[in-house]
């Protein structure tokens, strides 16, 4: 496919997503949303690949919204329908059964903070600027705000940011658990990279098992997590992973994983 608005890089073992609108600091359009979902199916489809980074083009904004130029004459339904598209593209990212990191090189606000949360943790460069000011603009978040970001940082801090639509820096951002690290624009994505790589080292069936055991358990009982987290356990002992994995330990050696 060929993309307009976002830019996919294959570095087996990793994929890089840019956000591809610069002049409009990489604002969520419906076009834009329908190609992020198609380039994430493509990297799910690619077994060559093993990582999903998800970063903005330019040096100012990962995203910086929804656009608001494309939301401001919508009716109650077609907003509706917007937040309920990006909700689905950000669910499939979220599902992805490969490991997911947001690089936050600038702005992640509204649906830009969105896109960030959905996937499975944040590296953000010292300039980044994080915030839900969506009721700034009379309207609530609405491709998952109200949700994954009260999951992230606990109810009462997410209630606060919802409610005064503040923006908070990259370091008050790791300080209440947005964000996973916080490094210099410079070295930004290839601090990212080497995250990735060391998760592509490891045996990607049990990677993958852990994605899904972590999200199964958060949306159940912890009776029931543990269940789901005993499965997943028991499932790896059916692999070729866990013979090399445990084999090159006892035998003092790096395991050679083949994703089997």
């Amino acid at each position: 496919m060929v993309y307009q608005n976002v830019i996919l890089q294959k570095e087996d073992p990793i994929a890089v997503l840019y956000v591809n609108r610069p002049a409009a600091l990489n604002a969520l359009d419906r076009d834009t949303l329908l190609e992020i979902q198609a380039a994430v199916a493509e990297v799910k489809s690619d077994d060559s690949l093993l990582v999903l980074l998800i970063t903005g083009a330019g040096d100012k904004s990962f995203v910086a919204g929804a656009d608001v130029a494309a939301m401001c004459s919508m009716s109650a339904i077609e907003g509706r329908n917007f937040g309920i598209l990006g909700q689905q593209v950000f669910s499939e990212i979220e599902n992805l059964p490969k490991p997911v990191i947001a690089v936050v090189n600038g702005f992640a606000l509204g649906g830009g903070c969105e896109l960030a949360m959905c996937c499975d943790f944040r590296v953000a460069s010292s300039n980044a600027r994080f915030g839900q000011p969506e009721v700034g603009l009379g309207i609530t978040p609405g491709f998952g705000g109200t949700q994954r970001l009260p999951r992230l940082v606990g109810p009462g801090m997410a209630k606060e940011l919802l409610y005064t639509a503040d923006v908070i820096s990259a370091e008050e951002a790791l300080k209440i658990g947005l964000v996973n690290h916080v490094v210099e624009p410079e070295a930004l994505l290839d601090y990212a990279r080497g995250l990735a790589k060391r998760i592509a080292s490891k045996g990607q069936i049990a990677v993958r098992l852990c994605k899904a055991a972590a999200h199964a358990g958060l949306q159940t009982d912890i009776d029931r997590a543990m269940t789901i987290e005993a499965d997943a356990f028991g499932l790896c002992f059916s692999t070729a992973d866990q013979k090399e994995g445990m084999g090159a330990f006892i035998e003092k050696r790096k395991a050679v994983f083949t994703g089997q």
